[in-house]
């Protein structure tokens, strides 16, 4: 079944459609959210908000944009919203080092450490930064997608990925002078 089908029948009461969605668009979620929190609780929660605020919107949901582009913006607007309470809250990022991929234990240590690296890199971003970095490295969203689902102009985009790539690569450069 088509997702536009798929978001018509969950609207009308149809668990298994709407079970169908989420099986579909969870890694997506699942891969902004970890990107703009970290791999924390409070990402787990934005993930099972983000669905349960696209489940209450479904009825309004017109097909203007692609229904993975509308749960990402969602996804996206949660993650900025829970970054401002934990600035007001002035909780520092809690950093979970353990990786993704549980399933895989025989992670090498040095990998480990590089994702730790990196994912400390991007919590260092402003908002605005990272969500950008997020959708275009993680998400693979192209320019024009970001823009839309950030709703800012294409240049825009431009202009903040190089800003991030130039303060990823100042934060990140003792980490390669390490490796070589």
């Amino acid at each position: 079944m088509e997702q536009l089908e798929l978001v018509r029948s969950a609207a009308e009461g149809d668990q298994d459609s709407f079970r169908e969605l989420v099986k579909m668009l969870e890694p997506t979620v699942a891969s902004t959210v970890i990107g703009m929190l970290g791999n924390c609780q409070e990402a787990a929660d934005i993930g099972q908000e983000t669905f349960i605020r696209f489940y209450k919107a479904l009825k309004n949901f017109r097909g203007d944009s692609d229904v993975k582009t509308y749960v990402t913006r969602i996804a996206i607007n949660l993650s900025l919203n829970e970054i401002k309470r934990q600035k007001r809250r002035r909780v520092l990022f809690a950093f979970d080092s353990e990786m993704s991929d549980k399933g895989s234990e025989d992670v090498n240590f040095k990998n480990q450490e590089i994702m730790n690296s990196v994912q400390n890199a991007l919590t260092q971003l402003k908002p605005k930064f990272r969500s950008v970095v997020v959708l275009r490295l993680i998400d693979g969203y192209s320019v024009r997608e970001t823009g839309e689902i950030l709703g800012i102009p294409e240049g825009t985009v431009l202009s903040r990925f190089a800003r991030a790539q130039k303060r990823l690569k100042k934060i990140l450069s003792p980490l390669v002078k390490g490796l070589l």
